[in-house]
């Protein structure tokens, strides 16, 4: 900027990464039977009926909301993570409703009062996010999937740490004895560990309640947590288990005096549900039996992607809940990804999630039955594509 130039407005951050996906579109777009879009992983299906009531009945709603959320949502959030996430006797008043869980993602480290100096430990593969939270409240985002594998400088300075079990996009869970040692070491540190959690009804095989195996553990969970909240926030959302991404709704958990300081904040700031969603939450919480049919059909799609991608010549890596499948075909990111659009598919580059995610796209189960199919027949017929080699270092390097 040269000498009285006046400094630009507006916040530098770099370019919203999804955009450089815009000439894969144009190349899927042109495929003869259409594109399949299973790149960003927004649901396709219908919002449940009852959910859409709720928030219809509620629509006349000319008083400010709370921003603590009525205390109807907060007591079927609390009943909620008793029955579905092994989290009994959790205070209502320890409950705080969204505006979805990226906006408190984004917000939390500067709603903490963090800044320069300080460091926000996220996994190597990892939602962009947590950097940009980073980012914004000044403070230095570092990769690592454990804390001990930090400098002891750079462990001195850590206070936050966010694990996202299980994970986006490597579809990674951390059982109750990993949760426990991150959670024991942070605490040595005074960190805060934030846990995005959103994707915890969605475990397959070990991880599938109703496949005969266990649920997904939360952050909150007394074997986990040694029966006290202190230092913990659990964080969820409802886009995924019950198609309310267009609601924007979600809450976060957990210690009582952090949670008190965020509601203050949050009141300074207008950072407040609408009222008409925080009904919709509180229904949509009551109601088990329209997430399992929501289970089922990404199931079923699953059941169809796996053995196609496989066909197709990818490796499917961790992928052991959550709405994607983490796979790499042994070339560069962005080779796959043409290819891919080459038969009309659209997915999600590994680059997106961080240097670890070089090799690897994420192939996403949110497209309708007839997609999935159309998608699953199109890679079974391509066969494998006889991939580059990954370079050595730079662009493409596998981590």
């Amino acid at each position: 900027m040269a000498s009285g130039e006046p400094k630009p407005f507006g916040l530098q951050l770099p370019d919203y990464p999804w955009d450089a996906m815009a000439p894969y579109q144009d190349i899927a777009s042109r495929h003869p039977d259409g594109v399949v879009n299973l790149s960003i992983g927004t649901p396709v299906d219908p919002t449940p009926h009852l959910i859409r009531s709720a928030l219809a009945a509620a629509a006349d709603a000319h008083g400010y909301p709370t921003t603590h959320g009525t205390v109807a949502l907060r007591e079927a959030i609390s009943a909620w993570f008793a029955r579905r996430r092994g989290v009994p006797g959790l205070d209502p008043l320890d409950i705080l409703p969204t505006v979805g869980s990226k906006e408190l993602v984004a917000w939390l480290p500067l709603l903490l009062g963090l800044g320069a100096g300080d460091v926000v430990v996220r996994p190597t593969v990892a939602y962009p996010t947590y950097d940009m939270g980073a980012h914004l409240a000044g403070a230095t985002p570092v990769p690592a999937d454990s804390l001990a594998d930090l400098p002891d400088d750079v462990r001195a300075r850590v206070r936050l740490v966010w694990i996202n079990s299980p994970g986006n996009p490597t579809g990674e869970v951390l059982d109750v004895a990993g949760l426990r040692a991150v959670v024991d070491d942070a605490r040595s540190l005074g960190a805060v560990v934030a846990s995005d959690e959103c994707y915890g009804e969605l475990g397959w095989g070990r991880w599938d309640p109703a496949e005969g195996g266990e649920p997904v553990p939360s952050v909150l969970d007394p074997r986990v947590s040694g029966g006290s909240h202190e230092l913990l926030l659990a964080v969820y959302s409802l886009s995924k288990q019950s198609n309310l991404a267009g609601y924007r709704a979600a809450f976060t958990a957990g210690d009582p005096a952090i949670i008190a300081n965020l509601v203050n904040s949050r009141k300074h700031a207008g950072m407040i549900v609408p009222r008409p969603v925080q009904e919709a939450m509180r229904v949509a919480l009551g109601d088990d039996a329209h997430v399992a049919e929501q289970k089922d059909l990404y199931r079923r799609r699953r059941a169809l992607l796996v053995p196609a991608l496989e066909a197709a010549g990818f490796t499917i890596s961790g992928s052991a809940a959550g709405l994607y499948l983490w796979a790499s075909d042994g070339g560069p990111t962005w080779d796959t990804i043409g290819w891919l659009a080459g038969l009309g598919i659209l997915a999600g580059p590994g680059t997106f999630y961080g240097d670890a995610g070089h090799g690897f796209v994420r192939v996403a189960l949110t497209g309708s039955d007839e997609r999935i199919a159309a998608a699953a027949a199109r890679l079974t017929e391509a066969g494998p594509r006889r991939a580059a080699p990954l370079p050595a270092d730079g662009e493409g390097k596998q981590d």
